[in-house]
């Protein structure tokens, strides 16, 4: 494995986009960044009385080549799927978006537009909206069409380090640059990593889903801005592969889900082939067996939490009765309201992208009276019952 110096002595000594990229301004515009959504969380909090110390200290720290990550924080979640997280100390998250603003703007414009994941103006609704509108518009005529569904083995684990360095370093050659994306990228996160929150699940978690024990020189952390950045380039030349190599028309990815249509499966049988030889051979990744199929897209496609039909789209049952099971747990636990709306909102906001107008006024008025009486008095449940319609 090389390190990050090693990658920076191959870039050019200009320095003119690191300058950019450690400015005060640059530093400043990141903290907002960071500050979004996160203003009221104990470590934002913390800052902001003494914000500017804060940013000079990263500025001084970057300019001088001495910045290093301070310990993750790692915890486990349990949905929509059990897996781990890492969570970036609030001050390196600022440099982490100092540097995102700076080189997020070179890969995207060498990314394809059927890549949806983590990107301005993409995101799962619209991969949905986008995906419905080709399956309609390949059974056009009344033609059959069937889905290729893939899925990669254990995608942020497996990502090798220097690989992804040698893929960043065709497009970044400022050294300065190179040497904090090779600081970011090769810091291990399990290191020194302090385990909060329920730490019994998070020892359950797969061994083949967990930094913990992970191989030298795999794996990048869950929850990083930078990882789902890196997840997009890393796979960019798979999506070009994809659309210039085997010429695939319907083509869609949301990080390491993806989906092709065709009208022969017999050509998507030789797609999957392909395909597999090239995460393989080029970019040393697998494809999950037990998650990559061929099947008639007359069938619905499950995608991204939703079920995806030429006529319409449906939430996937799975996330109904994730909602029921936290609401009856809300119930059992007397919860308050105010505890109780964000989460209502969050699920409301996932099903009207979905044809669900029955299932959201099901579950309004099946909310428990104590919590419907004291919600709807409430002017901020106003968003709710707009969305609702009832």
């Amino acid at each position: 494995m090389k390190s990050a110096e090693c990658w920076a002595a191959g870039g050019s000594t200009t320095g003119t986009m690191f300058k950019k990229l450690a400015s005060f301004e640059n530093l400043l515009r990141a903290y907002k960044m960071c500050l979004r959504r996160k203003r009221n969380t104990v470590a934002a909090r913390a800052i902001e009385p003494v914000y500017e110390t804060v940013l000079w200290k990263l500025k001084r720290e970057l300019d001088q080549g001495i910045w290093r990550p301070m310990p993750y924080r790692a915890f486990a979640v349990s949905e929509p799927c059990l897996r781990e997280i890492f969570a970036a100390d609030f001050s390196d998250r600022i440099v982490h978006h100092a540097l995102y603003q700076i080189i997020n703007p070179l890969f995207e414009a060498r990314f394809i537009s059927q890549s949806y994941a983590c990107r301005e103006g993409k995101g799962t609704h619209l991969a949905v909206k986008e995906l419905r509108s080709a399956m309609r518009a390949a059974a056009a005529g009344g033609r059959e069409v069937w889905f290729l569904k893939m899925d990669i083995k254990s995608f942020f684990m497996s990502i090798d380090k220097d690989l992804l360095m040698g893929i960043i370093a065709r497009t970044i050659k400022d050294s300065a640059v190179l040497r904090l994306i090779g600081t970011i990228v090769y810091t291990d996160p399990a290191k020194n990593a302090v385990k909060t929150g329920n730490t019994a699940l998070l020892k359950s978690v797969p061994p083949q889903k967990s930094l913990f024990g992970a191989p030298p020189g795999l794996g990048l952390p869950i929850g990083n801005l930078t990882s789902q950045l890196f997840a997009n380039v890393y796979l960019n030349d798979l999506d070009i592969f994809v659309k210039k190599v085997l010429r695939a028309k319907h083509y869609f990815r949301y990080v390491d889900d993806f989906i092709i249509l065709d009208h022969s499966p017999k050509r998507l049988a030789v797609f999957k082939k392909r395909i597999n030889g090239f995460l393989k051979n080029v970019l040393w990744l697998e494809l999950h067996k037990q998650k990559t199929f061929i099947a008639p897209s007359a069938n619905g496609i499950d995608f991204l939490g939703y079920f995806v039909k030429p006529d319409y789209v449906l939430a996937r049952r799975k996330v109904v009765c994730r909602l029921k099971n936290k609401l009856r747990e809300f119930e059992r636990q007397k919860a308050a309201p105010k505890t109780i709306l964000p989460v209502l909102n969050s699920y409301y906001g996932h099903f009207k992208h979905a044809n669900s107008y029955r299932l959201r006024e099901s579950v309004f008025k099946n909310l428990p009276a104590r919590l419907k009486n004291s919600l709807t008095a409430k002017s901020d449940f106003l968003s709710l019952r707009l969305i609702a319609k009832v």
